[in-house]
């Protein structure tokens, strides 16, 4: 699924200004991110909590609901002028830039609702032990992503329509392939549970971990705000951009491992314990393969056609974010285990406390004229660090470790 993002990041790099394509949509993605994150865990959420007919119907109705919700937001600030203005006070941007961002938004909201189906089916695959199939459907929304993409070279359209019709083109094709396949491989487990669920225990479980993702997509925009400040800042968001995507293909399938916890904790935590560092080191020897290799200009110049002085600085960026999948993985460590137990609470507090410490940085960087590419990686490193050990202490605190 991240790979669409870097065949996006190639695309606005080979449209005149590139530089400015590249941070007009950074700005667009990530404001649209910090609603569409909240949806991230549905799957997790569908996994633990539909496990019966009741359930099953009562976790599509609460997506549905949450997503139409998240909608509200960023429609009032794509279609008012205090959502306008509030845009360009975030990001110190106006004109044509502010413009562009506002449509990209009104493009890519609709996607909220499309992306709680998805995520919303895609938990009932992985319940069901059908990851191959869901690792096939990812497959196909690369492939639409880049035929879309190709499109727009091809017929020369404009960035934004290039870019937001890649991404609802895609999704829509992914839902329906979905649909399918939940249609014919989808069965309930054997034994049942949660059969009566209620709309108040759906809620007290989704919206810790809901503000946890919201918190996370949170994290951008804070290091864009300043960046975007900075007298090469179009340049600096647009390599942040660059680099930070790139980044998440190795520290986001990390992720994945709050799935693992919720289908086999009960088997052999130890286990998972030691799949999760084999993992984690082998994703982390890849990135510093990209970082400190020729693979890795190979990847940003040739691949996805970065230069000048975005390329210096996404190289740069990239080596320091090396360390995120060992902070990743200490945190998701703790989030699998809340997440069996059903207290998720920490996960929220841990968030919270990541978004202020980013923030923190950011602030006494530009404050003493020490904000660049580099340090605001520095930056985001920070708030992560913070979260893993806010949940680690938490965890700990509550003496569940013994317990395990």
């Amino acid at each position: 699924m991240l790979l669409a993002r870097q065949f996006q990041n190639g695309t606005l790099a080979r449209f005149p200004d590139a530089e400015r394509e590249l941070a007009i949509f950074a700005f667009a993605a990530s404001t649209y991110m910090l609603f569409n994150a909240a949806l991230i865990f549905l799957p997790q959420m569908t996994n633990l909590l539909a496990r019966s007919r009741h359930a099953l119907r009562l976790t599509l109705r609460f997506a549905l609901a949450v997503s139409l919700v998240l909608s509200m937001p960023p429609l009032l600030l794509a279609f008012s002028g205090p959502g306008a203005d509030m845009l360009a006070f975030l990001f110190d941007i106006s004109g044509a830039t502010l413009d562009s961002v506002i449509l990209y938004l009104r493009y890519l909201t609709p996607l909220i609702l499309v992306n709680a189906l998805r995520q919303y089916y895609s938990g009932l695959l992985v319940q069901c032990r059908h990851t191959r199939l869901v690792t096939l459907l990812n497959l196909v929304y690369l492939a639409a992503t880049v035929l879309m993409l190709l499109l727009g070279l091809q017929f020369r359209w404009r960035a934004i329509e290039t870019l937001a019709l890649s991404q609802l083109t895609a999704a829509i094709v992914h839902l329906l392939l979905l649909l399918l396949a939940v249609q014919r491989s989808y069965r309930l487990p054997e034994r049942e549970e949660h059969r009566w669920l209620t709309y108040r225990e759906a809620l007290r479980f989704f919206w810790p971990m809901a503000l946890t993702s919201a918190l996370f997509a949170l994290s951008r925009p804070i290091v864009y705000a300043f960046a975007s400040r900075l007298d090469d800042g179009v340049a600096v968001v647009a390599a942040l951009r660059v680099s930070f995507d790139f980044a998440l293909i190795f520290h986001n399938p990390l992720n994945q491992f709050r799935h693992l916890f919720v289908s086999f904790s009960h088997d052999d935590p130890r286990a998972i314990r030691r799949f999760l560092l084999r993992i984690m080191l082998m994703l982390s020897l890849l990135m510093l393969l990209a970082a400190l290799t020729p693979l890795g200009a190979l990847i940003f110049e040739h691949l996805l056609g970065i230069s000048g002085a975005v390329l210096d600085m996404a190289e740069q960026t990239l080596l320091l974010l090396c360390l995120l999948p060992l902070i990743v993985t200490l945190r998701n460590y703790y989030h699998g285990l809340r997440m069996v137990e059903r207290s998720t609470a920490d996960m929220a507090l841990g968030s919270i406390l990541r978004t202020l410490a980013i923030y923190a940085v950011c602030a006494t960087l530009y404050g003493f004229r020490l904000l660049d590419s580099t340090t605001a990686a520095l930056a985001l490193l920070a708030g992560f660090a913070a979260e893993a050990a806010t949940v680690f202490v938490a965890y700990r605190r509550t003496g569940a470790a013994r317990r395990h």
